[in-house]
Order: C-alpha cells, then structure tokens, then sequence
C-alpha cells in the first residue's frame, strides 16, 4: 500500500512507526483487517477489548514511542558500549543530550564494525594460505574459494589471485608448468574480468616503474624462469591493489600503507634505493598512526619474495620449535617491522653513514609498542634488523678508529 518513498524520504523510524500503529488502529476501530494475499478474509472479528486496544494505539504518539524506544533500545545497546559512552544515558533529559548519546553508540558500532572486518579479512588471509598448503590447487577448488569469499567481502578476490599465482610460481620449477596449472590460471585470467598478467620494466631509473599487460598464452613461450618471474610480478599487483582496499576501508581504525609488496619485490631484484624511499616513508607512516595495522605473511608461496636471512630464521624457527608452525600468528610479519627490515638492508647495502642507521636504531626500539608480543617470527627479525644495524655501527667505528 505504501511506495518506496514513504521508507525512505523522512528516514525517521519514531514517525513511520506512528503512522503504521495509527492504521492498525483504524483497522480494529473498523474491525476490518485484510488478509494481505486473500482480500476477501478479514483478520479481526467483534473481540472482547477491541475498542480499547485500538484507543490505545492511537493515543501513542512519537514523543511517547521515543521514551520508550530509548529505554527499550537504545539505553540496552549502550551497555555493551565502553562506559565512556554507556554513561551518557544516565541524563538524556533534552534533546540535545539524547542526540549527544546516540551519536556516541552510533560512532562506536562503526569503529567496531570495521575492527570485526579488519579480524575477518585476516582471518580469510590466513585460511586461504593454509588451504593452498594442505590441500591441492584446481579449478574446481579455486573456483569454489572464490565463489565464497566473494560472500563475505568480494575485495579478497585480489588477495586469493595473488596468492594463486605465488602458488603457481612457486611450484612451477618442482613440476613445471603443467596442463592443470595452466588451466588454474586460465580460469583466473578470464576474458572481461579486471584480473591480469602484470609486467614490470624499467623505466629509466630506478625510482620509477611502469605495468604493462601481456597475454596468458604467451606464458607458455617463456622458460620456466620467466615464468615464475612473471607470476610473481602479477602477484605483487595484486597484493598491491588488495592493500588499497584495506587502507580505503579500514583508514578510520587502522594505519595501512599500500607499498610494502612493492618494496619487497624492489629489494629482491636489487632496487635499492627504490626500496629505501617506500620503506622509509612505510615506517614513519606506521608509527606514528593508528596502533592497528596489517601483516604480511611468511609462509607458503610468500617465501619466494623473501630473502635469504628472513627464510633462514624461519627454518630455524620450526627446527627449534616445530610446535610453532601451528599457530599462524607465529608465521606472520606486521608491515612496521618488515619495513624496518628492508630499510635497515638497503641502508647497509648502499653504505649509510652510522648517523643514518643510528636514527633506524630508534625506530627499532619504538617498533615494539607496535607489535604483538606473541607474534614470534616478528619479535625474532626485529632482533635479527636490530643486530645487523648494531654490527655495521660497530664496524664502521672500528674502521674510523684503526684509520686514526
């Protein structure tokens, strides 16, 4: 009976409550309530206490059904607020006041709203690592991973294409490239849909890279290196792009920089100084943000962009404890602290002075307010940064005290 506009033009819930009581009221005046699919049944008849009940309803008016709303409702959702907001009920005497207090709740569900999708997205993070670890990728399984994660958040489509083409590199040199990864990646790589093979080149120096797109077919000309690299170039963009969505959708709860895959991949094919400036600016970002941020991961086909430092404290790691490889928090490295590692690396590769790695020193030793006590791998390249800078301060001092 009503048109879309009524819902939706005053967006006022106390008024289009009124409205909707004062018809059922009218109705039971009338004793005449029709049945919604079969017009000709009436669902109210000459009942004891009719009248009185519609009395009742038409007397509610919206200064009465707010009171009541917010003794309800609202004053109820307040409790499970922190008591910095729940308190702001104990006086909603004016308007203005009750307005104050709902404004406080409605702030605080969309802060926890977005901290429940940060926890979703990184629990999705971890599961689809370690279902391409335990179990075999095929297209069957890769499209039914995508058809549900598409239900809980589609911007994960980025993250599992990344990691599918990391899987993808990262077997291709035991098996090779085989008809069922081809087809894995033909299913991925379909006509119209914005997933690509992405190329990196040069562009004259080695702060500047340009993308450019080839064709799935010619992957089967390359050799098996090349293949591995161009899959690993097409998952940094995709890790890229995943990383923009987070720090677009999580900015009000969360500091996350977008360019930490770049910056690994940068080091790992030499780009020092490239690498410098986006783990520089990374960490000075991270620090001084919000306390929520973001991780990477050091396990499954994420190791291949890994260096070999980084690798072997993870080896280490499970040969001394095995037991640590099941806890996935063990496994994973906040962006702050492998941007302190790329940064400390590419200064001691490009030879920085000891006031420059002094000043990282500092970052180092703030980098652990930022991060879980309990993430072991973690805490353990933090040392492990931490020690290299130490070890070239201390040289570098040797040599200017053997020179005097």
């Amino acid at each position: 009976m009503k048109s879309s506009s009524f819902w939706t033009d005053d967006l006022n819930l106390i008024r289009i409550f009124v409205e909707l009581l004062h018809t059922l009221s009218l109705w039971l005046t009338h004793t005449r309530c029709p049945h919604y699919f079969v017009t000709s049944c009436n669902l109210t008849h000459n009942f004891y206490g009719l009248q009185h009940i519609a009395s009742q309803l038409m007397s509610t008016d919206e200064a009465w059904l707010s009171t009541w709303f917010v003794n309800n409702y609202i004053r109820k959702c307040s409790v499970l607020c922190p008591k910095r907001v729940s308190r702001l009920f104990n006086d909603v005497s004016t308007t203005m006041k009750l307005q104050k207090a709902a404004l406080a709740v409605v702030k605080w569900r969309q802060r926890t709203a977005l901290e429940h999708m940060w926890f979703a997205r990184h629990s999705a993070e971890m599961f689809i690592i370690c279902q391409l670890s335990f179990s075999s990728l095929t297209v069957r399984s890769y499209v039914y991973w995508m058809t549900e994660l598409a239900k809980t958040d589609t911007h994960l489509a980025a993250y599992l294409t990344a990691v599918v083409f990391l899987h993808v590199a990262h077997e291709i040199p035991k098996i090779g490239f085989t008809d069922e990864l081809m087809d894995v990646l033909a299913t991925v790589y379909t006509p119209g849909k914005a997933t690509k093979l992405i190329k990196f080149a040069a562009n004259g120096s080695q702060s500047t890279m340009k993308l450019t797109t080839i064709k799935l077919s010619s992957l089967t000309d390359q050799n098996a290196s090349e293949q591995v690299e161009l899959l690993q170039q097409s998952a940094v963009q995709h890790l890229t792009t995943y990383r923009q969505f987070q720090a677009r959708d999580l900015c009000p709860v969360a500091t996350i920089v977008t360019t930490d895959f770049e910056a690994l991949y940068a080091y790992k094919h030499g780009e020092y100084q490239w690498c410098l400036q986006m783990s520089t600016q990374n960490v000075r970002t991270l620090l001084y943000g919000r306390k929520m941020s973001t991780h990477a991961m050091a396990c499954g086909g994420f190791m291949q962009l890994l260096d070999d430092d980084i690798v072997s404290l993870i080896a280490l790691t499970l040969i001394v404890n095995p037991k640590c490889r099941n806890r996935a928090g063990n496994l994973v490295i906040t962006q702050v602290t492998l941007s302190l590692y790329l940064m400390t690396q590419c200064q001691l590769k490009l030879h920085h002075s000891v006031t420059s790695l002094s000043q990282t020193l500092d970052y180092i030793e703030v980098a652990p307010r930022k991060h879980k006590a309990d993430w072991m791998l973690g805490n353990l390249t933090l040392k492990l940064t931490e020690q290299k800078a130490l070890s070239y301060i201390t040289d570098m001092m040797m040599l200017a005290f053997n020179s005097l």
